[in-house]
């Protein structure tokens, strides 16, 4: 009998936690405090406890699960939140599994959509699929991390499994979630495969047979199926853990490429230490519960040291070039925070763009424009307008400036370059 039979039947089951509950020790306390680090919310807490006291005292580690549909190649740091989660639960022993919701992505995951998302063709997600562990394991360590597909158990279902499957939920309780029930009472329609994501998404929990599963707040029902599904299956359910959605640059929206205020794990080291220094002093502290691998200790030292007037810059600094040295090295993390000062004494960078234009004279709006300086010819002049635009370091203050043929650097705002030949 092959493991899609064993789960349909409900063999595959776990040992139920013992009624006795088990004392806490301190590094169980101690594990706890970690696991809560930042979160939104842990459910159940107490039965999450035990779980944690039953695996010190068996030496079994618990299986953590976290799922991803590989709906876009690249990962920025709104997305690294949770992954860094994984990796202290890593760090503490336990087993984590990087799940690639290969099968779950043809049917589009409809969390917080208004309207049907678009399902992915089998090649969109296979070419997804090729960067995303890579870029995740810039964050867990790749050889203490389980890989899985959930084709794997998902395919094997065929129609008479899917029937089965969904006959263990029904369409109220689906309908309780947020956004179908929007969609349901505004009268937008809501396509049946939708309602099976939650139900292939929990079913993942089962298969895996997983005592604790992450995700973003916005994945709560999900996982909560998840926990319900493994109680049908004679699983012991999963724990849950949601964590918080990052807000970007600009301290108020949750970080997105959409949006423009974010860190894409992937971009150049300056680029990245550049955007980090960018963030309030204020918003500094949430990075660093959200990002950082530093201890809890070391981050209360910090905001001591803030207190008595160390300046928070030196701490931005710390938070900066360990995330740049997490995605690059230790060496680029130095050689970006010393572009950093250059650029603050004025200074050039030594690593900009080169770009070889045509059409001398050219209006400083169409130049800054070609030179990928800014998204649009108006864009530039609003920049040239507030005093944003430089010229081999003298701002530009003409919007009718036309420029001649030369080699000159441009400057827009504080961490823009290019080095133009205009011919």
């Amino acid at each position: 009998m092959d493991t899609s039979q064993q789960l349909q039947n409900g063999n595959a089951t776990q040992s139920a936690t013992s009624t006795s509950l088990l004392p806490l020790s301190d590094a169980v306390q101690e594990a706890l405090t970690i696991a809560k680090r930042g979160i939104d919310e842990l459910l159940i807490e107490s039965e999450f406890a035990q779980k944690l006291a039953r695996s010190e005292k068996t030496g079994k580690p618990l299986r953590i699960k976290l799922g991803l549909d590989p709906t876009a190649p690249d990962l920025h740091l709104g997305h690294t939140v949770v992954l860094n989660k994984m990796r202290q639960l890593q760090n503490l022993g336990h087993q984590v599994i990087f799940l690639i919701g290969d099968f779950t992505s043809m049917i589009g995951d409809p969390s917080g959509r208004n309207v049907t998302r678009p399902p992915l063709t089998r090649e969109q997600i296979e070419e997804n699929a090729k960067t995303y562990f890579t870029q995740a394991s810039l964050v867990l360590d790749p050889s203490k991390t389980e890989i899985r597909y959930n084709s794997e158990w998902c395919d094997p279902l065929g129609a008479r499994g899917m029937i089965q499957l969904a006959a263990k939920y029904t369409v109220a309780r689906i309908l309780e979630r947020e956004d179908f029930t929007k969609r349901f009472k505004a009268g937008t329609p809501i396509s049946v495969h939708e309602l099976l994501y939650p139900l292939m998404q929990g079913y993942d929990s089962v298969a895996l047979q997983s005592d604790l599963e992450l995700g973003g707040t916005d994945q709560k029902f999900n996982l909560l199926v998840g926990r319900e599904l493994q109680k049908d299956y004679g699983q012991e359910p999963q724990c849950i853990l949601t964590m918080p959605l990052l807000e970007g640059l600009d301290g108020v929206e949750k970080m997105s490429k959409s949006k423009g205020n974010y860190v894409g794990i992937t971009e150049p080291p300056n680029t990245m230490f550049g955007k980090l220094m960018s963030i309030s002093d204020e918003m500094m502290w949430r990075y660093y519960d959200l990002l950082s691998f530093r201890s809890l200790a070391e981050i209360t030292q910090l905001r001591k040291e803030v207190d008595a007037g160390r300046n928070p810059r030196d701490i931005k600094v710390l938070l900066a070039q360990e995330i740049v040295a997490r995605f690059h090295t230790a060496q680029a993390a130095e050689e970006a925070l010393a572009d950093f000062n250059n650029r603050a004494r004025g200074g050039i960078p030594d690593d900009i763009p080169e770009v070889t234009l045509s059409g001398a004279p050219l209006g400083i709006g169409q130049l800054l424009k070609q030179a990928n300086l800014c998204p649009s010819t108006s864009e530039a002049l609003r920049m040239v307008e507030q005093g944003g635009v430089r010229i081999d370091g003298a701002p530009v203050s003409d919007k009718g400036l036309k420029v001649n043929a030369g080699t000159f650097v441009l400057q827009v705002g504080k961490r823009k370059f290019a080095r133009v030949t205009l011919l």
